[in-house]
């Protein structure tokens, strides 16, 4: 971390010091690293289904005994496909259909922390699908509600674990979020339908703090993130609807990283939002894809509705430029970004995310022969000066 002191030096009598340090650093900040898989290109053979070809990435996760990157690639698809660590196709887990490992849309995923066992969102079949560290098939479990009216998604949406092994899972269109025991059992429901603290309007990511136990949710319709207790009692919430700086549209993904800053998919404006651990806007990356007219691109055609392609048109695999932000993850340093209708992940780097001190200021260190002793020195509310020596010094320590 670049960090300039600024230090200023007063000699003051009877053998007193002042010594006063202001320290000031760079902001957080997210740059583009690489990016992994593609988008199809409809030519010679290069269709959805391909290896290395992605359709909306809803869920992302890093394996940390691997650090394969899982990607949950749907439209069509229907699998969860691995890549290695600098982005290289390994295999896909999973295919099209209603049987056991099978997905019709997989969503978000999770990796179990204390089994290792991989659990994913199957949105029309309306349950979590469970593969053991190597992806091969265990089990099935929980139910979601369907379809609503005027709401692009439904069903399974975020998921997390907690420390004890249980599974949190938001039920976008019940918004509710349910909670599992490791058995698969459903041992309890958080929240309500509404707009008012602790309630939600299509829940859609969720991430908990390893460290506070916390539970932040993107309350997707309400415009905003809550942060609840770990016992699932509203604790604040941060955002509103719109486009500027701190306001959302529809957020998707969200995670943390080990500062507990927060990461945030702002789906519908193209852009990734970066929060302190209190809802303090720090910082965005990201733009929305434009077309030769200057219009953002929008979405593509559902193929319910005749479309015919997953990807909006045209497609602009420029670093930084969304069709949407989707699937979500932090790990190690780097934030992994689903670009939902252009077919690929955008890895971003994160720098300076460890939050600085706040300048310091450290008043008469008197020297008393053996050490130094922080004091003051006020006499009548008067400072005497004997001897006064000033010096800028800028210290630069990485």
């Amino acid at each position: 971390m670049a960090l300039v002191k600024k230090l200023s030096i007063a000699i003051a009598g009877a053998g007193l010091m002042t010594l006063a340090i202001a320290s000031t650093a760079e902001a957080l900040t997210l740059k583009y690293e690489t990016s992994i898989g593609r988008p199809a290109t409809f030519t010679d053979g290069d269709f959805p289904g391909v290896p290395g070809v992605i359709t909306v990435p809803q869920g992302i996760g890093v394996q940390e005994s691997t650090q394969n990157i899982f990607v949950s690639n749907g439209r069509g698809i229907d699998r969860v496909d691995v890549f290695d660590s600098q982005g290289n196709y390994i295999k896909g887990i999973g295919s099209t259909g209603s049987g056991p490992g099978e997905f019709d849309e997989p969503a978000d995923l999770r990796f179990n922390p204390i089994t290792g066992d991989l659990h994913v969102g199957d949105v029309f079949n309306s349950r979590i699908n469970v593969f053991d560290a190597e992806g091969n098939y265990k089990t099935s479990y929980a139910s979601f509600s369907g379809p609503v009216e005027d709401r692009l998604f439904f069903g399974p949406g975020g998921m997390d674990f907690d420390a004890a092994g249980n599974l949190y899972v938001s039920d976008f269109s019940a918004d509710i979020i349910k909670v599992y025991n490791p058995e698969g059992e459903q041992i309890r429901t958080i929240g309500s339908p509404g707009s008012e603290p602790g309630q939600f309007l299509g829940p859609g990511g969720l991430i908990i703090s390893d460290t506070t136990g916390r539970i932040y949710v993107n309350d997707q319709y309400n415009g905003r993130v809550q942060v609840l207790d770990s016992s699932g009692d509203f604790l604040f919430a941060f955002g509103s609807t719109g486009s500027e700086p701190g306001q959302f549209k529809e957020p998707i993904g969200i995670d943390l990283d080990e500062y507990e800053n927060i990461y945030v998919a702002d789906s519908q404006n193209s852009r990734v939002q970066v929060f302190d651990k209190e809802g303090n806007f720090l910082t965005s990356f990201g733009e929305p894809t434009r077309n030769s007219s200057g219009e953002i691109v929008p979405p593509p055609t559902p193929v319910a509705l005749g479309g015919t392609t997953p990807y909006g048109t045209p497609i602009d695999l420029e670093p930084g430029k969304f069709n949407w932000t989707a699937g979500l993850h932090y790990n190690d340093g780097k934030v992994y970004v689903g670009d939902f209708f252009q077919g690929r992940i955008q890895v971003l780097t994160v720098e300076r995310a460890a939050k600085v001190p706040e300048p310091t200021s450290i008043l008469g260190l008197g020297l008393l022969g053996l050490g130094f002793t922080a004091t003051k020195l006020r006499k009548n509310k008067q400072k005497k000066t004997l001897i006064s020596l000033e010096k800028e010094l800028e210290i630069t320590s990485v």
